[in-house]
Formats: C-alpha cells, structure tokens, sequence
C-alpha cells in the first residue's frame, strides 16, 4: 500500500524536492534563519537600542541579503524568511527574494503560527497553523520560496515530553511535510528538544531518539517523500542548568549515535539549529559531529539564527556607517562555522578516499614497473 502511493507522486515533483533539499546541503553551506517574528526580533533589536519598527526590521534584513555577492552564495545556500520580510524590498526597490537569488540563495519561508498549550499535559505544547496552510503553501511557492520551516517544541521535564506531546507534535510535524510537498515545496522538519533543565546528556540522547523515532514513523504514515525532506533537530547536549557539562567530542557521539538509530539514510541533510548555545559552542560542536568517526549517510550542516547573528546584530548597532561592519561579520561567521577546512566532509569517507588513492597510485606503480 505504501509503494502504490509513493508511486502516485509524479517524477518531476519528487526531482524537484529532491534537487531543491539537495541544493540546501550543498557541501559547505548552510542556511540562515533569519525568519524571527515581531516579537522576537525586536528583543534583539532592543538588545543594540534599535527600536522595533519595520523600516529598522526592513534595514537590518537588508544588511543580511547584501552582504558581498561572491562571498556569502559560498557558504549560504538557503535563507529562511518571516512573512514580513519575504516581501520587503531594498531601498532600491529590489525584492528581497531577488536578492537571494541573484546570489543563488534558495529563499525559504517559516510557516508555523507558533506554539499554544497542549491541554492534559505539563505544561507541554504542540503548533498551529495547519488550516490555512495548502493555500499559504501555494501561494509562497508562487513568490519564489523554495522550502519552509516548522518549528515543534518539546521539553525535558521529570515526567515530559509525555507520550501524548511526542505523538501529537510528530503527526503535526507530519501533516505540515505532506502539504508543503503538495505544493512543490521542501518541509524542513524541526522537532527542538529545549535545552532547559538540568538533565544530563544521556537523558537528552534517550528523549532525542523518542522524539525522532515517532516523527519518521508518522511521516511514513502520511506517506512523505523523505528525499525531498531535511530534518532541522537539536544537538545532544546536557540541560543548560546540568552541573555537568560535556565536551564537543561527547556531543558529537551523543547526537550522532541519536541520528544513526532513528533518521532514515534516505534523507539528504540534517541541518542542525544552534539550541541556545553560543556562536563559538555552535560552531565547535558542528565541527566535531561532522569529525565524529562514523558512516554518516547524510550531509550534517547548520540553520542558525542567533548563532550567525548575534555578532552581526552588535557590529551594525542600528547605524548606517556600521553596515559594512555587520556584514563582514555575517561573513566571518559563516566562514567559522566551518572554519577546519575538510570538516564540510564526512572524516570517514575522506579515510576511504585517501586508503583509494593510495590504491591506485599502487597500481600505477606495479604497472610501471612491469
């Protein structure tokens, strides 16, 4: 039952997610999540004393989306995008989605409606925004975004996540991947494991696997095509309250021992978001995951917001004259990420390149000798 309903999805539509999601995780790039609300973006903007308008939102995307062509299309390949902003313009008059564009960044789009109260439970919460989504999905497609972004919470509690929040958030999760992938769109599933608590890394790395485990099982059930799909998950870390703290070697085989067990290898890239560490702790820890010693079938990258932003936010100060500083930031924070070289490969399948080519080499020899 389940192949005769893959084999409905037409050809070209399964290309076409695929390419896009493929595209995401190009080797080297990662996305910007540039997609906070209001809400939130003003908290930042209150951090710098930039008063929450939306000319000052409009001014510090633009900063963002102009950063030097050449440089930025090198180690960004997506950008995810709050409603406001997908149809703001520079001050030129060009879209925003033109700009990414012309620097061969996929535009993306957040389409949750945020998160509310999961009645019965602790405390826990699920998201809305399913009712009016095929339409919205449609019409994104239409202004040129490419993928989009749904963000579920879970928390680490005595008695949470409970059964209930884990189900109900990955059937939520689930429903949002099958309507995107209807409307020609890549679903980035994001279930985030809070970092709030004083749990230790092996009770985040068990609640990571519960929580991974329900949502592949309920988008086999919705039948969504995991080619053309990303997953968007926390790293394994202790809580931010734990007394004890773990190396970024100790993350790195927490989380990808979680992934290994429960992420299908039919998933072309899993694109870490940063969990409230800071942007020196996001990118040592992506480095190591992607060092760590095992066969990883799929591309390990990042969708950082606060992680590639912060220093950006504190270069540019709201001032005009600042501008080039906050982008040569933005710059130098995307570079650092991956800042080792190789570590954009996956360590293991570099060995067996190095053990081929030695190989080869070998064989040339013996044949010239003989």
């Amino acid at each position: 039952m389940v192949a005769e309903k893959y084999d409905k999805l037409e050809p070209e539509l399964k290309e076409e997610l695929r390419s896009i999601a493929q595209q995401i995780v190009a080797p080297g790039k990662g996305i910007l999540a540039a997609d906070e609300s209001t809400t939130t973006i003003g908290k930042r903007l209150k951090d710098i004393n930039v008063e929450n308008t939306e000319d000052n939102r409009r001014a510090y995307r633009q900063l963002l989306f102009t950063a030097a062509k050449d440089t930025i299309s090198q180690h960004i390949s997506g950008v995810i995008l709050f409603h406001e902003t997908l149809y703001q313009k520079a001050e030129d008059g060009t879209p925003f989605v033109e700009l990414l564009k012309q620097r061969g960044i996929l535009p993306g789009i957040k389409v949750d409606k945020g998160v509310v109260p999961l009645f019965g439970t602790d405390d826990e919460c699920t998201t809305q925004g399913l009712d009016d989504l095929q339409a919205r999905c449609i019409q994104y497609k239409k202004d040129g975004c490419q993928f989009a972004k749904w963000r579920c919470v879970l928390k680490i509690k005595k008695d949470c996540p409970s059964k209930l929040a884990i189900l109900e958030n990955a059937n939520v999760l689930a429903r949002y991947a099958s309507i995107c992938q209807s409307a020609r769109i890549v679903p980035i599933v994001e279930p985030e494991i809070l970092p709030d608590g004083d749990h230790d890394i092996v009770r985040c790395e068990q609640v990571t696997e519960e929580v991974l485990a329900a949502v592949y099982k309920a988008l086999a059930d919705h039948h969504v095509y995991l080619e053309g799909t990303l997953l968007k998950p926390n790293m394994v870390t202790p809580g931010q309250s734990s007394p004890n703290r773990a190396s970024p070697q100790e993350i790195a085989a927490a989380t990808v021992t979680a992934l290994l067990r429960t992420v299908p290898p039919a998933v072309p890239g899993i694109t870490f978001l940063s969990g409230g560490q800071s942007e020196e702790e996001a990118s040592v820890n992506l480095d190591a995951i992607n060092k760590f010693p095992a066969n990883k079938p799929w591309a390990l990258t990042f969708s950082y917001g606060r992680a590639l932003q912060a220093s950006v936010l504190r270069a540019w100060g709201g001032k005009k004259e600042q501008i080039a500083a906050g982008q040569e930031e933005l710059i130098k924070r995307a570079k650092v990420t991956f800042r080792l070289g190789f570590s954009i490969l996956d360590s293991s399948l570099f060995l067996y390149f190095i053990i081929f080519l030695l190989y080869v080499l070998r064989l040339l020899s013996i044949s010239n000798n003989s």
